[in-house]
């Protein structure tokens, strides 16, 4: 009868011990090769949706989670800004307008679900 009062307690002590709640959001370097991935995707879902005739960048990665849910799911919260090259144009990969009134640089943040061993990879929500 022991054991089955020492589990939950070794449960809760992992749980605590590896840095948040089991199930739960924890920080992630945005270095990380998920975190990447997941932000170009959203980047380009981002451009693709969005009524302006210009391209938009990250100009800065605010802040980084995840989430293991059947896959990984990522709240990635960034700065954007406008570059000078047009939508539809080759390179979609251009640097930032250096005139900061060019740029107008603005917050969002994407929720992403990532699960690469199928191949799949979706915008759950762009909030900007």
């Amino acid at each position: 009868m022991m054991w089955k009062v020492v589990l939950p307690v070794l449960a809760a002590v992992f749980a605590v011990g590896s840095g948040g709640m089991a199930g739960g959001f924890t920080d992630v370097d945005v270095n990380n090769e998920g975190v990447r991935n997941a932000l170009n995707y959203a980047v380009v879902q981002h451009n693709r949706r969005s009524n302006d005739m210009y391209l938009s960048q990250v100009a800065e990665v605010v802040k980084a989670e995840r989430q293991v849910v059947s896959g990984m799911k990522y709240i990635i919260t960034v700065k954007m800004a406008k570059t000078p090259c047009r939508k539809g144009s080759e390179d979609e990969v251009c640097d930032i307008h250096q005139d900061t009134a060019k740029a107008q640089r603005y917050q969002c943040t994407f929720t992403v679900w990532s699960r690469p061993w199928l191949s799949e990879i979706q915008m759950l929500d762009q909030t900007c």
